[in-house]
């Protein structure tokens, strides 16, 4: 069971996972398990981090993009600040994720493949 409030909803064809609180340890299990149920939906995956107070390294290594991109999609992260991006950055993850300042720039910069292949565009698979 979670501790932490966590919302899902859809923005721009990404679903938005938006936890609330402190995440810690005692939570990065529920958190993967949560996301591991999101990517078996929807590869695509934006993770708000607006809210959260703060969130440690095990936690956010539970955030797994290695789930989403081996569904074909990816994980993204938006708008870590303060604690939370200092974790991110002191762990070396800040570099592993595609961080962005918001959700709204988060689904605006990298299309999902969904919009691409309605638009008639040709695309590769995501690495």
């Amino acid at each position: 069971m979670i501790s932490v409030g966590l919302s899902i909803c859809e923005y721009g064809g990404y679903v938005v996972v938006a936890p609330d609180g402190e995440l810690d340890v005692s939570d990065a299990a529920s958190v993967a398990d949560a996301l591991t149920s999101v990517v078996a939906r929807d590869a695509r995956i934006i993770v708000d981090l607006a809210a959260p107070e703060f969130i440690d390294c095990r936690a956010l290594g539970a955030l797994g993009r290695a789930q989403a991109r081996q569904a074909g999609g990816d994980l993204l992260l938006a708008a870590p600040r303060g604690p939370v991006r200092r974790i991110a950055a002191l762990t070396g993850l800040i570099d592993v994720f595609c961080v962005h300042a918001s959700v709204e720039g988060a689904a605006r910069i990298i299309p999902p493949l969904v919009h691409l292949a309605r638009a008639g565009q040709q695309f590769q698979a995501w690495p």
